[in-house]
Parts: C-alpha cells; sequence; structure tokens
C-alpha cells in the first residue's frame, strides 16, 4: 500500500512539473522559430475562404498576417473546421486559431482567449420577402453548422417563442447550410450574421436576413491554454493594430461600406493604459 502512495505521489510530481514545462512553451516556441502557425476557416465567407482564383483570403487571414508581421514571424496557415479548431490547439498544431470562435465560459476551460476582436451576433437567414419576424420561424426548419454555438441559440430562441419541437437540422459545414436552403429542404440557415451575409452575397437579392439578433458573439482569438506571455503578445498586438487604424482598414476591407459584406463596426476593441 505504501509502495502504491508512493508510485502514486511521484506521478503527480511528474504531472505537475510537466504542466510548468508547459507553461510559456507556445511563446517560446515561436520566438526562437520565428513562425506562427493560425488556424483559419476555409469556407466561411469572409472570415476565412477560398476565392475563384483559389487564394486563401478573408478577414481572419489579413489579421492572422498583421500579427505575425508584427511579431517578426511566417505565418504558416492551417485549416480548422469548427470540430478541429480547439483540438489543434490542445494538441499544439497550431499557436492560435482565427476562425469564427465565441468566447465562452465552457471553451475557457479547455483554452485560452485573447481580448475581444471581432463582435457579432445570430441571425436568421431567409428567401428574401417569406418571413418578418423571428416568430414567423416556430415549426420551420432551421439549418445550423453542428456542435457550434448557433445550434444551441436556434434550439433556445424558438422553444421560447413557443416551439415545442423545434426542427433544426444539423449539417457538418457551412457551405451544406446553404446548399440546403438553395434546394428548400430548410426554410432559414442560423449562424452568425456576418456569415450568411458573406454566403447570401453569392445569389444577390434572393436571400435576406430576418429579426433581430438573438445573440452576442463576441470572437476571441483562441490560444493554448496557460501561456500569459505568448496571451499578453497577441493581446498588445491586437490593441496597437487598432491604436494605429490597421484594424480599421482590414474590417473595412472586408465589412465597409464599400464592400458587398457591409457590416457597420459598433464597438471598439478592449484598450489597457
Amino acid at each position: 500500500m505504501k509502495k502504491l502512495l508512493m508510485m502514486g505521489l511521484a506521478a503527480a510530481l511528474v504531472l505537475a512539473f510537466a504542466a510548468t514545462a508547459m507553461a510559456g512553451a507556445t511563446y517560446d516556441k515561436v520566438m526562437k522559430d520565428k513562425v506562427v502557425r493560425a488556424g483559419i476557416m476555409t469556407d466561411s465567407i469572409p472570415g476565412g475562404f477560398y476565392n475563384a482564383k483559389k487564394e486563401w483570403v478573408g478577414f481572419d487571414v489579413d489579421i492572422a498576417k498583421e500579427i505575425a508581421k508584427r511579431i517578426g514571424c511566417k505565418l504558416d496557415m492551417v485549416a480548422v473546421n469548427n470540430k478541429t479548431r480547439i483540438s489543434f490547439l490542445q494538441s499544439g498544431r497550431i499557436d492560435m486559431s482565427l476562425s469564427n470562435m465565441t468566447h465562452k465560459r465552457e471553451r475557457d476551460k479547455s483554452i485560452d482567449f485573447s481580448i475581444t476582436y471581432f463582435f457579432d451576433g445570430q441571425k436568421m437567414l431567409a428567401p428574401k420577402g417569406k418571413f418578418s419576424s423571428l416568430k414567423d420561424f416556430v415549426g420551420k426548419k432551421i439549418a445550423v453548422q453542428q456542435g457550434t454555438t448557433s445550434e444551441l441559440n436556434v434550439k433556445k430562441l424558438l422553444m421560447n417563442l413557443g416551439d415545442k419541437a423545434p426542427k433544426v437540422i444539423s449539417f457538418q459545414k457551412e457551405p451544406e447550410c446553404f446548399q440546403a436552403l438553395q434546394m428548400g429542404r430548410v426554410d432559414a440557415w442560423s449562424t452568425d450574421s456576418t456569415i450568411l451575409l458573406g454566403y447570401a452575397a453569392q445569389v444577390p437579392g434572393k436571400y435576406e436576413l430576418v429579426g433581430d439578433f438573438f445573440s452576442n458573439e463576441p470572437y476571441g482569438v483562441g490560444l493554448p491554454q496557460d501561456d500569459s506571455a505568448w496571451r499578453d503578445l497577441i493581446n498588445f498586438t491586437l490593441q496597437d493594430m487598432w491604436k494605429d487604424g490597421t484594424y480599421k482598414k482590414i474590417y473595412d476591407k472586408w465589412y465597409g461600406p464599400d464592400t458587398k459584406y457591409y457590416f457597420p463596426l459598433t464597438e471598439k476593441l478592449e484598450m489597457w493604459p
């Protein structure tokens, strides 16, 4: 019994040492290698996607490039989706994730986040002129992306509106949600409004956002757990980008009034003195 106890204590010490050794590991590695690996979506318009020329572009792509430039590193972009973005951070395959990731307390148990760098909210996308309010979606089929906060939010919304058995249909990817809407398999698609605007812009005049926001979606840069030096560096870099106007320049490139994804900037980044 005493031997087993000693072995247990030894194992605990090893784990504690390993956890201590991991603290600061991302910062140290990035600064040594001068390479930062960013997890970015490939089908989230206009956050991160492939354009007609097969170029990987988007708001998150430009933000990641600017962060890499400012910290003196080469950027290595890694494709992620809703199912891999957290696990890639935990396994060390990426150093940061810019991937439409809402900062939730539950997620904060597994990874860390930067300050909020993008502000969005959830809405409904439906055929133009067919619906006028959120109440109109009670009893209707709604597409969502599987495993997202959007899935939980829309179920809660419909139930609060009196729908006892919400017809929420989950799909693996955003393009599948939009395809289902176009084919009439669902009545609407619900997710963050900027994503909906991106897809609707592909077929101008056919679809529209319906109703008010029914959730707040503050996006943070996903970061490995317990590396304050790395988290501080990302936060300071984002704040510097905001302060000198670079953030606004990138934002207007993708969401400004002269774009097909127009989404007014109504919030500002958290600034530290």
